[in-house]
This record gives structure tokens, C-alpha cells and sequence, in this order.
């Protein structure tokens, strides 16, 4: 990743963490998530970025195999490390779990933005948030709520949270090949048709509890 995105990622991190002390405790952990998730972001983008030189430049190939694997693991670190040594809370880490991926989106879109400013348009921006900005929220969440299921089963944590991954990233490369594909309204489509469904889905559990 060029010198750009490191610029970016401090008048990101600084500016939200100047916030930080003034917020209440809840707000500042998601806050603290999405940073982590922007952190995430610039940490995985080095990775992809000698994997992409090792695998000779081919664009496509990487970003339908092998990025989507790199960065639904990386993301999902955090989150694993508050559901196993912090708390199990379902909401609390589906909370945090969004948060990740959105802070990932954000930088992610922030640099993709910058790097072609002279060919993006309004169209463009909202594409990559309802994409982009869905799919690593989206994805991230499904390992984080996932989680909270299988942490307190023994046996079923190691393979449960490979499924839980393995799932993720398989969704985030089906979204990175129609992106890609003469079908990208499909993909722009798929997050966003997952994500209202899962809004849709939450409220009907609350109208039962109440």
C-alpha cells in the first residue's frame, strides 16, 4: 500500500480517536472496533499486496481467491479475541463485529476514492457503500454472531469457527466475481438483499420476545 493510504489511515484514526475519552462506555467500544477494523484494513492491504506480486500480478485470480480469505481472517481476530478472553454477549459482539467491518470499509473506499478521483462519481460512492461497506460488515457479523454460539462448545469451536470463515469468505469472493463480471448490479444487489433480510429477520425475533 503507497505512502497515500498510511497518510489517510492517521487523519482517520486520529480525528475518531480524539473522540474516544468523550464518549460513553458502550459507544467508545464500537468506536475502538471500527478502529480496529481500519487498522485491519491497512495491516491486510500489505499482505494482499505481496501475495498479488507472488501471484504475478493477475488481479483477478487473487481478488477472487485468495483476498477474500486474507482479510475475512484478519477482520475476524478482533472479534475473536473479545468473544474468548472479554465476554460471549451475542449483541455485543455482533455490535463489534459490524463495527470491523465498516471501519474496513471506510478505509478501503477512503483510498479507492483518493487513488481515482479524476473517474469516481456520486453513483460510484454509493455502489461501494451499500457494496463494499455492506459485504465487510456482512461478513464480519456472520463470524461474530456465529461465535457467540459455539465458544462455550468445546468441540465445536475449531471447526465451528473455520465453517464460520470459510463461509465469509466464500460470500465475500461470490460478491468480488460479480463486482468484477458483466452481472455487477448482482453484486451491489446481494449485500444489500442480505443485509435487509437479516434487518427483517431481528425485528421478528424482538416482536415475538415482546
Amino acid at each position: 500500500m503507497d505512502n497515500l493510504s498510511y497518510v489517510i489511515y492517521v487523519c482517520l484514526t486520529v480525528s475518531i480517536g480524539l473522540m474516544l475519552p468523550l464518549m460513553e462506555k458502550k459507544t467508545r467500544r464500537v468506536m475502538v472496533f471500527m478502529l480496529l477494523g481500519v487498522s485491519a484494513c491497512l495491516f491486510v492491504s500489505e499482505i494482499n499486496s505481496i501475495l498479488l506480486s507472488g501471484f504475478g500480478g493477475d488481479y483477478y485470480y487473487v481478488t477472487t481467491n485468495i483476498t477474500p480469505l486474507t482479510e475475512e481472517i484478519v477482520k475476524a481476530l478482533p472479534i475473536l479475541y473479545y468473544a474468548v478472553v472479554i465476554s460471549d454477549d451475542r449483541r455485543a459482539l455482533t455490535m463489534n463485529a459490524f463495527a470491523v467491518g465498516v471501519g474496513f470499509a471506510v478505509l478501503e473506499n477512503l483510498v479507492l476514492l483518493v487513488q481515482n478521483i479524476d473517474s469516481v462519481s456520486v453513483l460510484w460512492a454509493l455502489a461501494r457503500g451499500f457494496g463494499s461497506g455492506l459485504v465487510h460488515g456482512i461478513c464480519t457479523v456472520a463470524v461474530g454472531f456465529g461465535i457467540s454460539y459455539i465458544k462455550k462448545r468445546r468441540k465445536l469451536f475449531y471447526c465451528g469457527t473455520f465453517a464460520l470463515l470459510a463461509t465469509a469468505a466464500s460470500y465475500h469472493a461470490v460478491f468480488n466475481i460479480l463486482v468484477q463480471s458483466k452481472y455487477q448490479y448482482l453484486g451491489i444487489l446481494l449485500p444489500v438483499i442480505t443485509y435487509i433480510s437479516i434487518i427483517l429477520l431481528a425485528k421478528n425475533r424482538l416482536k415475538k420476545r415482546s
